[in-house]
């Protein structure tokens, strides 16, 4: 009996010796396959088993582009940097290296790997943040975007520096134009026959320059190594960021990727850290509704709801609450999708819906955390609005965002939620409606004439401004302005934006149009208007009449 289960035992490490020995003639004939193709291609072979690799020269190429690529910087020597790559051919393993070699003013010299071997290597990733954290080769260099921002003296400037500069510089040089043009977005477009490159500028799309269709692919692979996103996927949207840093400032690039009939079309929304800080008093909100909107901020309890479309300021408007609101003794805590910026003392949460972390679980969370202050960024859902609702009625101010058209539109909009009208009522505080209008340029700025028509319809929207609204108009001496056009605006009239709102705070009866059985919002604007809410219109007229923006600018935004 003992002999035969000394006889299975050396059968079963028989078999195991021969499954190894047949591995390890499998891996050599991979290997040897793998060094016959590096000759066929002129290139270098090497096998990393037990080859040293540093953390610093591992950690030139991003871990997760490395696994996409399937590529291993594995030797830096002066000015030389030597990678191993699984399929040196590949046009995105091409680019990494182009841009590489840019970055790091290094001679970048591929070598041919085999699967195994890239295995083997990739493993030192692991024990990367065990050592030090280290800054990929691929960035954007703040030398760089200072020296092309002396170079560029306005945005028409930009067509033709990207004529000589190396595609590896072309998204540097677009991110400098982009901050001198004050611009909010880089919109990067792939076209049957080139690449189209517009700014936005105080929220309208100008075009700035055209690629040839031959380097775009080059380009996007760029793009997508700085905001780390997968090079190899080009049919799936994709959102990354990637932050540069400045003597004086932080800019984080927040990038989005877009499949199209002609490839990948891209968006960089540039985040500028000095956006933050914004004050009450800065927003644009005068007179009657400032004071109330003040008065509201400062309150222990109750909601406080900004509305408008996209891009309409809403979040900035609660930035400044924030900013306002933020003291030490004050606990405040935000729910955001994304964050956009950073606040010191203040208390940011990072809404992921793929983690199943939605506003509404999120604030269920903080609550818990005793917060005085919860800004949710905004309120899309039944479930949200409902804790939102509850949340202020039990001693915490909350502040958030609803897209609709109007201030009054607010509150059919959150009973359509699923809101109870008896939890609504005593809840609100105020609402905000807002749109961004462009800013006459001051250097340009010059009288005009408004033509018969828009003059009249002009005094009648001036004239219905309420008279418990505290603003008063001199209808014998009505002057409008426009912008001529200087380089200080890049010829375009306008620079810089500001709001222009409406602010309708609770009432007794607005209250009781909550709890009737019909709720109109039609109704619910002339309570607040007799009450001496001045419109959006009005709101920006009186602005056109100070001298801040054209007629024309607030009937495009706000009619």
């Amino acid at each position: 009996m003992a002999d035969t289960s000394r006889l299975h035992v050396a059968s079963e490490e028989s078999q195991e010796k021969f499954r190894d020995k047949m591995v390890e003639i499998k891996l050599k004939e991979q290997e040897q396959a793998v060094q016959r193709r590096a000759e066929e291609l002129g290139i270098g072979y090497i096998n990393l088993k037990g080859f040293p690799i540093g953390p610093e020269v591992l950690t030139l190429v991003p871990e997760a582009v490395a696994t996409d690529l399937q590529v291993i910087t594995f030797l830096r020597q002066d000015d030389q940097i030597r990678i191993g790559a699984v399929d040196p051919t590949n046009e995105h393993v091409l680019a990494l290296m182009e841009n590489l070699a840019a970055d790091l003013k290094a001679n970048v010299v591929p070598y041919i790997i085999s699967p195994h071997s890239f295995e083997l290597a990739f493993r030192f990733y692991a024990s990367v943040p065990k050592i030090k954290k280290f800054t990929a080769g691929v960035q954007v260099s703040a030398d760089d975007l200072l020296r092309f921002k002396q170079d560029i003296h306005s945005i028409t400037d930009i067509a033709t520096q990207l004529k000589s500069v190396s595609l590896t510089q072309i998204i540097t040089l677009l991110i400098a134009g982009s901050i001198i043009g004050r611009s909010s977005d880089i919109h990067i477009e792939a076209e049957e026959k080139d690449v189209k490159v517009r700014y936005r500028i105080d929220g309208v799309l100008h075009e700035i320059a055209r690629l040839p269709v031959t380097s775009w692919k080059k380009v996007i692979s760029r793009i997508k190594l700085l905001a780390h996103l997968k090079l190899n996927i080009v049919n799936k949207p994709q959102d990354g960021r990637f932050t540069i840093y400045l003597d004086d400032e932080t800019i984080d690039v927040r990038t989005s990727t877009l499949p199209t009939a002609y490839g990948e079309s891209v968006v960089m929304r540039l985040l500028m850290s000095s956006s933050v800080g914004l004050k009450l008093d800065d927003l644009g909100l005068r007179g009657k509704a400032l004071a109330v909107i003040r008065k509201q901020v400062l309150r222990p309890n109750g909601m406080i709801l900004t509305t408008g479309p996209t891009g309409s300021g809403k979040t900035t408007t609660l930035y400044a609450f924030l900013t306002q609101l933020n003291t030490p003794d004050t606990n405040i805590i935000t729910l955001e999708n994304p964050i956009e910026y950073h606040l010191a003392g203040v208390n940011q949460s990072q809404i992921d819906e793929s983690a199943d972390y939605s506003f509404a679980k999120g604030l269920r969370s903080i609550l818990r955390q005793d917060p005085d202050v919860v800004m949710v960024g905004e309120i899309r859902d039944g479930e949200t609005a409902e804790i939102a609702t509850n949340a202020a009625l039990t001693g915490h101010l909350v502040l958030s965002t609803l897209h609709t058209n109007d201030a009054a539109g607010a509150i059919p909009r959150l009973l359509a939620l699923g809101v109870k009208p008896y939890l609504l009522a005593p809840a609100l505080n105020a609402i905000i409606a807002q749109r961004l209008v462009r800013r006459i340029c001051q250097d340009c700025k010059q009288p005009m004439e408004l033509d018969a028509e828009t003059k009249t319809r002009v005094v009648e929207i001036l004239k219905a401004i309420p008279t418990a609204s505290g603003e008063q108009v001199d209808f014998d001496h009505l002057a409008f302005f426009k912008g001529a056009g200087c380089d200080a605006c890049q010829k375009i009239g306008y620079k810089g934006r500001v709001g222009i709102y409406e602010a309708l705070t609770m009432n007794s009866e607005i209250e009781k149009i909550i709890l009737s059985t019909q709720v109109s919002e039609y109704d619910i604007r002339a309570i607040a208007q007799r009450a001496g809410m001045v419109t959006m219109v009005q709101d920006g007229l009186l602005k056109a009449l100070d001298g801040l923006t054209t007629v024309n600018e607030v009937f495009e935004v706000a009619e």
